[in-house]
């Protein structure tokens, strides 16, 4: 037995050493398709001045740095806060986009947006604005508030959706017609 491990030991060590293991590549990977950062179930607060202006919390966030864009999915929620740090505005949809560079943020998929005085906003698409804090989009919509219901293409608002223009409104009612037209189902 003595005599077996001192033959053997010389060889485990000879073989062990020059014995290269090199890793699989897969060549099929473009790296600068890979994102810079990832994460799930993530807050990002952003602030101006150390004040609040938004928080959002996201399922899965994938940043490119060479592209200066986020990429959002899994879920987006972002609440929108005026100067005195106060919630007034959320926006919540299914996936989404920053562009990193001018820091727009774009909302796609059962896109819903309500602030604190019962206005809600719906669509399939919308984006915030940063350079003017507006929230805009070309396709269709529909606004709901506690005294009317609107629906059209084509929609600008501020952040807090309490001063907005439909460009092309296609239908228009009261709460008292919604209410006779709903009893007369």
């Amino acid at each position: 037995m003595k005599y077996f491990l001192l033959l053997t030991l010389p060889f485990f060590f000879f073989f062990c050493s020059t014995q290269k293991v090199k890793p699989k590549i897969n060549a099929n990977i473009n790296v600068g398709e890979l994102p810079s950062q990832e994460s799930w179930n993530t807050t990002i607060s952003f602030t101006d001045s150390g004040k609040i202006q938004a928080i959002m919390k996201v399922g899965h966030l994938r940043m490119y740095a060479k592209r200066q864009e986020t990429l959002i999915d899994g879920y987006q929620h972002v609440d929108f806060y005026n100067p005195l740090e106060i919630k007034t505005t959320t926006l919540t949809s299914l996936r989404g986009r920053v562009d990193d560079a001018s820091k727009d943020l774009y909302a796609f998929e059962n896109v819903v947006a309500r602030n604190d005085s019962g206005t809600q906003l719906e669509s399939e698409m919308l984006m915030w604005r940063n350079k003017d804090q507006k929230i805009v989009t070309d396709k269709f919509v529909t606004i709901t508030t506690p005294t009317e219901k609107i629906q059209g293409y084509g929609f600008e608002s501020d952040q807090h959706l309490q001063n907005y223009k439909i460009y092309k409104p296609v239908y228009v009612t009261t709460s008292d017609q919604a209410d006779k037209s709903d009893s007369l189902r």
